[in-house]
This record gives structure tokens, sequence and C-alpha cells, in this order.
């Protein structure tokens, strides 16, 4: 089977982005990144969504933004709440977070031999993150052409987007079709203490607003 490197967050996007390039015939490995989020729930979540797909190997690597700073995912600053829609870019947005992941996972990708690295980025409904974009995936996959053996030996890897240009409904309607259990999978950014969703986040709105259109119960 072709080989396949997919970043694997634990939330329904990655999950239903995984599942797509499966159901293509790729053989998964599957990558999560521990960045100093301020919660443990989508790394649980993570492993069970791999467990579900039957990832031929899943790690999980240390990459601390924390010592960074610059988002309030990693800690700085306040999560913000009921306002989905704000104007600019958000402060859980983390400076080149994509971009480190996305390196990481063409070092692993260069190792295994795979053709693919799988990302469920999406440009319409998102929090406004520039490494979501079209044309920054366009260019980095660009970047990769030219900064790997593969590259230069003509085997340049590809990114698998297959969710860019989908609604969150959209997105959800795919993963039903594709079979994906949502609940194993895990969007908040400021989860209770007991684990459940805040509810509130940017996160935590567009999947409620995505299931609400997908007229669809979320069962997560």
């Amino acid at each position: 089977m072709k080989r396949a490197v997919v970043l694997l967050s634990g939330g329904l996007d990655s999950a239903t982005a995984a599942a797509m390039a499966q159901r293509e015939g790729w053989e998964l490995f599957a990558l999560t990144l521990r960045y100093g989020q301020r919660h443990q729930a989508e790394l649980e979540a993570a492993r069970r969504v791999a467990a579900a797909l039957g990832v031929s190997r899943h790690v999980e690597l240390d990459v601390d933004f924390k010592a960074f700073g610059g988002s309030s995912l990693t800690g700085d600053g306040a999560i913000p709440k009921d306002d989905v829609d704000a104007p600019g870019i958000p402060t859980t947005y983390v400076p080149a977070r994509n971009t480190v992941f996305l390196s990481l996972a063409l070092a692993w990708a260069e190792v295994l031999g795979a053709e693919r690295i799988v990302i469920g980025v999406n440009a319409i409904d998102y929090s406004g993150y520039p490494d979501c974009r079209p044309e920054y995936i366009a260019a980095f996959e660009y970047l990769a052409s030219l900064a790997t053996k593969a590259g230069v030996e003509g085997r340049a890897l590809r990114l698998y987007t297959p969710l860019q240009y989908l609604t969150k409904a959209g997105i959800i309607r795919l993963g039903i079709e594709l079979r994906v259990d949502f609940s194993l999978t895990h969007s908040c950014y400021d989860p209770l203490e007991d684990g459940r969703p805040c509810g509130h986040c940017d996160s935590c709105l567009l999947r409620a607003r995505g299931f609400a259109e997908a007229g669809v119960v979320d069962p997560a």
C-alpha cells in the first residue's frame, strides 16, 4: 500500500481527513504533537481516533510552544468566548504551528517513503488562521519539493487536504459517509475540569453550528 503521514489532532477535521485518505487506499501513519496546549483532552482523542482507524503507527512528539508564548492555546491569555465571527486573527492562533507540524510530518514521510501528508485544514468555517489558507498549503508543497531528497529525485511529497473547501457541515456529512465516529473526537479549546467542552470557544461554536447545519446530533 502507498503510505501517508496524517497530522492527527483528535478533532473532527483531522479524523475525517484521515478516514478519507484511508478510503482511497493509503496506509496511515499518524503524528500527534504535544505542543504545550492547555489540556490533554485532544491528545486522548487522537489516541482513540488512531485506534479506531487502525493506523500502522501512531507517534506522539513534544514541541513546547509554551516556551515562546504568544497564543492563548498555550496559556498566554484567556481563550476568546462567544465571538466566533470577530474580525482579525484570534489569540488562539499559535505562531508557525502548522509550519512546524508539517515540517515534522515531512521528515517522517521521507523516512517512511510516504507520498502524502494528510492535514485537515479548512478555509471556509475556521478561525482565520493564516496557515490554513490554500496559498499557504501550495507554498509548503513547493517548499517540500525543494527541501527534500525525495523532491530532488522527482518524488515530491504531496499535501492532501480533502476538506479545504468544505463547510463544517460538509465535513460532518462527509465524516458520516465515511463512518467516522465523532464521539471519539474532541474540539474544545478550553474544556471544563471534567473534560466536557466549554460550549463557548470558537472551536465549540463552529462545531455546534456545523452539526446544526448538517441536521445531525453531535454524539460528543
